[in-house]
């Protein structure tokens, strides 16, 4: 599955997404809505990282899930 595909099966990953950034809200989830920039920011915002951090998080986590 590639990440574009994420965007239109989203609620199937939330779970994923839940068990990795536990601090996100299900308001955080609905806004974020599969959409990977949305998703690095929430990432800044709850876990008070850089951009460059988020992003090689979000990289690191759509790698380890075979994305």
């Amino acid at each position: 599955m590639n990440r574009d595909q994420m965007q239109g099966n989203w609620k199937q990953f939330t779970g994923k997404v839940k068990e990795q950034w536990g601090k996100f809200t299900d308001d955080d989830l609905d806004v974020i809505a599969g959409k990977r920039e949305q998703l690095e920011g929430k990432i800044q915002e709850r876990y008070g990282k850089t951009k460059e951090e988020a992003k090689k998080e979000v990289d690191h986590w759509f790698d380890r899930n075979g994305w």
